[in-house]
């Protein structure tokens, strides 16, 4: 059984920043890429950014310079340091892992349940 819990979402002013946090737990034999996602309303699920067990970054272009992603693998924790928010990056931010648990060796996508980030004046 494997968890992804989610914290750091909020309200935010405009040009103001977030940092969001997702810690993954259970039967975990590895992780090889976790990252964020998000969905606005009436809009699909998109890719905000990526990060593999070796580091290998991307972004979705709408946020290049202005979110980091980062990883402990220690921890199995995930951040998005998030700078300069803007209206349209308003979402659920969902949590995702690629990982391959003890029990079978089986490797699978998991998401964490979602955080809302609100950006407004």
């Amino acid at each position: 059984q494997v968890q992804l819990v989610e914290s750091g979402g909020g309200l935010v002013q405009p040009g103001g920043s977030l940092r969001l946090s997702c810690a993954a737990s259970g039967n975990i034999f590895s992780i090889n890429v976790m990252g964020w996602y998000r969905q606005a309303p009436g809009k699909q699920r998109e890719l905000v950014a990526t990060i593999t067990s070796l580091g290998i970054i991307n972004y979705t272009d709408s946020v290049k310079g202005r979110f980091a992603i980062s990883r402990d693998n220690a921890k199995n924790t995930v951040y998005l340091q998030m700078n300069s928010l803007k209206p349209e990056d308003t979402a659920v931010y969902y949590c995702n892992a690629r990982l391959t648990t003890r029990q079978g060796l089986v490797t699978s996508d998991y998401w964490g349940q979602g955080t809302q980030v609100t950006v407004s004046s």
